[in-house]
């Protein structure tokens, strides 16, 4: 692969959505989990948001078949324009046109889920020969930075090096995780020098407690290392092993950043996004408080 320019931004984002969603059938059988309301926005929308507000200026998303709406909705919608124009509603028309030009996407089709480095590796040709973002999108943080801007200084900061987003779990839930192993920087509490990470480790054998939790920054050189990896677990390709190989040629850094994570792809973290969610939008406070207590009452909780 080529040397790519020094002082290059990171400007394009990769974001599988290609899996099943099977955690959330029935509602999967026909609607992308991605496309699964959160408040009154699809999940993903929140995904391609904290891109946007990190200075990411395209997304590819890594879809299969059926997942082609995901796409169709940050495009315009030129019928739904006209006919909000046309009954004077001006401010939904303004917020539909915002989604419709938010940021440019584009889409790949990963034919096989074989795993997420099979996923990162179907985007390289539109990706090049730039550093570049993945953002995993049922993976949501509440953060004043976003997440993604937080690895991005760090990739800057330390000479255009991979960053890996982590954060700190429960010792006993390291069996869900990518979890990492490194040295801290002199300068710095919350970055380390990655020696290694480990997929999913039980608690006795973990190297740590920061996991893994969907947000890296990486060279392309990294697609060198995914076209070397065997199938790992489950029969997957994994990001992980690819990873470890790229820390053995340069420097990998991982970053523990602020912020509220949640799942949002199982129900538990679903249902907790969408309380705090609500909570943390000034137009629906009042509201969700008020429905809260409501139930509380009701049901004597």
């Amino acid at each position: 692969m080529k040397h790519w320019i020094n002082d290059m931004k990171i400007k394009k984002a990769v974001i599988p959505v290609a899996g099943k969603g099977t955690r959330f059938l029935p509602a999967t059988k026909q609607i992308p989990k991605e496309m699964i309301p959160l408040v009154d926005r699809p999940m993903i929308h929140y995904a391609v948001e904290e891109a946007v507000k990190a200075g990411i200026e395209q997304i590819i998303f890594v879809i299969s078949s059926g997942k082609e709406c995901i796409e169709n909705y940050f495009d315009r919608n030129m019928e739904l324009e006209a006919f909000l124009k046309e009954n004077e509603k001006t401010d939904l028309l303004k917020m539909i046109k915002e989604v419709g030009t938010m940021i440019n996407v584009c889409s790949v089709r990963q034919k096989e889920q074989l795993g997420l480095g099979h996923a990162v590796n179907c985007a390289r040709e539109v990706i090049g020969n730039e550093p570049f973002a993945v953002i995993l999108g049922d993976d949501l943080v509440i953060s004043d930075i976003p997440v993604t801007k937080q690895l991005i200084d760090i990739f800057e900061r330390e000479g255009e090096k991979s960053v890996i987003g982590v954060m700190e779990v429960p010792i006993e839930e390291t069996s869900k995780y990518g979890i990492v192993k490194g040295n801290f920087l002199k300068n710095d509490d919350k970055t380390m020098l990655m020696k290694t990470m480990v997929e999913k480790p039980l608690p006795s054998v973990a190297p740590s407690n920061l996991a893994t939790p969907g947000r890296y920054i990486l060279t392309p050189q990294i697609f060198d290392c995914l076209d070397k990896i065997e199938r790992g677990a489950g029969g997957e390709y994994q990001l992980t092993d690819a990873i470890n190989m790229l820390a053995e040629k340069e420097k990998v850094y991982a970053h523990i950043f602020n912020g509220d994570r949640f799942d949002t792809g199982s129900i538990e973290g679903y249902l907790r996004a969408v309380l705090e969610f609500a909570i943390n939008d000034p137009t629906k406070k009042e509201l969700m408080t008020k429905i809260i207590k409501e139930v509380t009452l009701k049901y004597n909780l």
